[in-house]
């Protein structure tokens, strides 16, 4: 009892001193006045589409030199790519009616456009690691008057600007190009914020002050501008070109949308703002627009879905224990019987019912044994990769600051789990006296990651056919084979090691020598009705998570 008091102090005593941190993946960055940032480039994405494409696709305009930024594996294998670009902005610098660049079209380049401004594609871009986003005001069903205010990630490449519709009841879309794009980045002073780091040899010493600001926001607003030049273009002005249609303080003169001309083609000036706005936000906090939910009565509808499935599974599965044990009960403990009635007892006990109907034959080794033995072994695999990725993403690990840590962290886990899967497939080897042990353990290390690779490898061909940024390299798509070989196949070698040297189990009852006939089923019971139907309840628990996930 004394030892658990003493406990229960120290744990008080290191509550008391416990403190939150975060781990985002980046340190924070300052910048002084008038100092460059970097505006990068990344993909186009598309609710429309699962397949995403390179920013530079499409005929942007593009700097003298195109340089891409070194990624990680998680980034590689989700093809989030990112390149620098041709915006110029420097810190608390504002600047309007900047010019990226002028650029005539072709018909099947003005066609481009216009194919991609139909599936909604949306660009996407990074100022400090933070992504561009567009803020868009949503109304409440229930009150129209109030409405909401929401981050969409990236901007539209174009919109429908209105139908034509033709005599014959043919309709003609036009559609709008978004070539003037309005920064509005948010900083933060650093001066607000303390780096709580005292020298180390003087843990006395008062906490220092960061200089300069932190990068806080990073927002856009698209314009289509069919801008006028001001005399004859030169090529060599950007960005300071002269228009007539916007000004240096950045108000816009009366102007024309910039149409997508898909039968001519056209020209097309591209022009920018950057606007400095101080803010009230944290750096640490910076994420929090977001990371809000903006689609939490979806969310509250999958949960009660799964919740309501996950009843209905018990209270069959509670129905038939419950039925199973009433009878046994009835006939074993009924004590208000007749000497007939008894006599009739002890003659119904004799003949085997319930659990002793199949007692002998519950723990006799089944067909195929040695594939559940492997599958079992991969059950655990990925089950522990699950639970320790979605530890790592609690505490804090996966920011999304950290881009690729996701995908990084599914992958380490699920190589080092290898050894739980050769462990427990050796175990149940050893309930099946399977005698392929060698045979066994390499279908554990295998059989799951080659039938992955061989689908995975087929899409990126078809993925790599489109030409969408999606796909993987041949180089990464080596390099995530050879730390299979390297390291989860060792693993789970070792794992079923120490799986074939532990002392098998011991089951509670004897198998009979003799298996027991089964009776014909009905259709309904038929193994492949049963497969397609314990099937369909678990994707019913997440078929809606599933929806939005893809």
């Amino acid at each position: 009892m004394p030892s658990r008091n003493l406990v229960a102090l120290i744990l008080c005593l290191l509550l008391g001193s416990a403190a939150a941190f975060y781990l985002p993946g980046v340190a924070p960055r300052t910048f002084r006045k008038d100092q460059p940032v970097n505006i990068k480039v990344q993909t186009l994405v598309s609710p429309e589409s699962q397949l995403q494409f390179d920013f530079y696709q499409l005929p942007f305009c593009r700097p003298k030199h195109v340089r891409d930024l070194p990624e990680n594996l998680g980034e590689a294998l989700t093809g989030d790519k990112a390149h620098t670009s041709g915006f110029v902005a420097k810190m608390k610098r504002n600047a309007y009616c900047q010019t990226l660049c002028k650029r005539t079209y072709t018909p099947k380049q003005m066609e481009e456009f216009q194919d991609f401004a139909i599936l909604d594609y949306r660009a996407n871009m990074r100022l400090d690691n933070l992504p561009v986003a567009q803020i868009a005001k949503y109304a409440y069903d229930d009150q129209p008057d109030k409405t909401i205010q929401l981050y969409n990630l990236g901007f539209p490449i174009g919109s429908k600007l209105h139908e034509e519709v033709h005599s014959d009841d043919a309709v003609t879309e036009h559609y709008v190009l978004n070539n003037h794009l309005r920064f509005k980045i948010k900083y933060h002073p650093a001066a607000d914020e303390m780096e709580d780091r005292p020298d180390p040899s003087n843990p006395d010493a008062a906490p220092q002050y960061m200089k300069g600001n932190l990068i806080v926001g990073f927002e856009v607003i698209p314009y289509s501008i069919q801008h006028k030049e001001v005399g004859k273009w030169n090529e060599t002005c950007a960005p300071n070109c002269r228009l007539h249609t916007c000004a240096a303080r950045g108000a816009f003169t009366p102007h024309t949308p910039q149409m997508i001309d898909a039968k001519n083609g056209g020209t097309v000036v591209w022009t920018y703002d950057i606007e400095w706005e101080t803010s009230n936000v944290k750096w640490a906090s910076r994420w929090d627009v977001y990371l809000n939910m903006t689609d939490d009565k979806v969310h509250w509808f999958s949960i009660i879905n799964s919740v309501v499935i996950l009843i209905f599974l018990t209270a069959i599965v509670a129905m038939i224990f419950a039925r199973v044990l009433r009878n046994d009960l009835n006939r074993y403990n009924e004590s208000h019987l007749t000497d007939e009635e008894k006599a009739q007892q002890q003659q119904d006990l004799k003949e085997e019912s319930g659990w002793k109907l199949i007692y002998g034959d519950v723990f006799r080794t089944p067909p195929l044994a040695g594939l559940l033995a492997v599958y079992t072994g991969t059950g655990v695999q990925l089950l522990f990769m699950a639970v320790m990725t979605l530890a790592c993403s609690c505490l804090g690990f996966l920011s999304p600051s950290n881009r690729g840590s996701l995908m990084n962290s599914v992958l380490l886990f699920f190589f080092l789990s290898g050894i739980f899967a050769g462990y427990w497939s050796a175990r149940f080897c050893q309930i099946f006296k399977e005698e392929s042990k060698l045979k066994i353990t390499l279908l554990t290390a295998l059989s799951f990651q080659g039938v992955c690779s061989i689908v995975f490898f087929l899409l990126n061909v078809i993925i790599w056919a489109e030409g969408s940024s999606s796909a993987v390299p041949f180089g990464t798509f080596v390099a995530v084979l050879a730390l299979s070989f390297f390291i989860s196949v060792p693993l789970t070698f070792f794992g079923a090691y120490l799986g074939f040297r532990s002392e098998p189990f011991t089951f509670p009852t004897r198998t009979n020598a003799i298996p027991r006939q089964i009776p014909p089923q009905k259709w309904y019971l038929h193994r492949v009705v049963a497969m397609v139907v314990g099937g369909l309840l678990p994707y019913g628990a997440v078929f809606v998570e599933l929806f939005f996930i893809l």
